[in-house]
């Protein structure tokens, strides 16, 4: 939904397919050149590392500024990021090697690269142990 600012490459109206959880097809309208030479970076690179969900209504999307700085930009936005996941993020994290994390789903890659997926139009459900969806966010905001 916003442009990703990638080491002076401006890539715009990135598209992605996941399939088994990792992208097998990316486009972008610009900059998709450099997309898909980050996603052949490593094998981890095609997986994602972060989902993090922003609502529409945070002070950076209400700036209605682009900073093209990844840092400040994704807080306008829910976001993914591919790549490398955060250790943290785990029970007692700090303390797992890397084939812990691995064994637990965590993904490792030599990127960690976010951008924004989210808008004012985004709807997103959490899925029950029982398959029953409960809503998280309507229309880009908390529900």
């Amino acid at each position: 939904t916003k442009p990703l600012s990638y080491q002076g490459t401006l890539i715009d109206e990135i598209s992605v397919r996941f399939e088994g959880g990792r992208i097998v097809e990316a486009k972008a309208s610009k900059g998709e050149d450099v997309l898909k030479r980050v996603l052949d970076t490593d094998e981890g690179a095609r997986r994602l590392g972060e989902v993090a969900l922003v609502p529409h209504s945070s002070p950076i999307s209400k700036s209605g500024l682009l900073f093209f700085n990844t840092l400040f930009d994704e807080n306008a936005a829910c976001h993914i990021a591919l790549g490398q996941c955060y250790s943290k993020c785990f029970v007692n994290g700090a303390s797992l090697s890397q084939d812990e994390i691995a064994a637990r789903g965590g993904n490792k890659s030599f990127i960690h690269i976010d951008w924004m997926i989210g808008s004012d139009k985004i709807d997103i459900d959490g899925v029950a142990k029982d398959g029953g969806r409960v809503p998280v966010m309507r229309k880009g905001e908390w529900a």
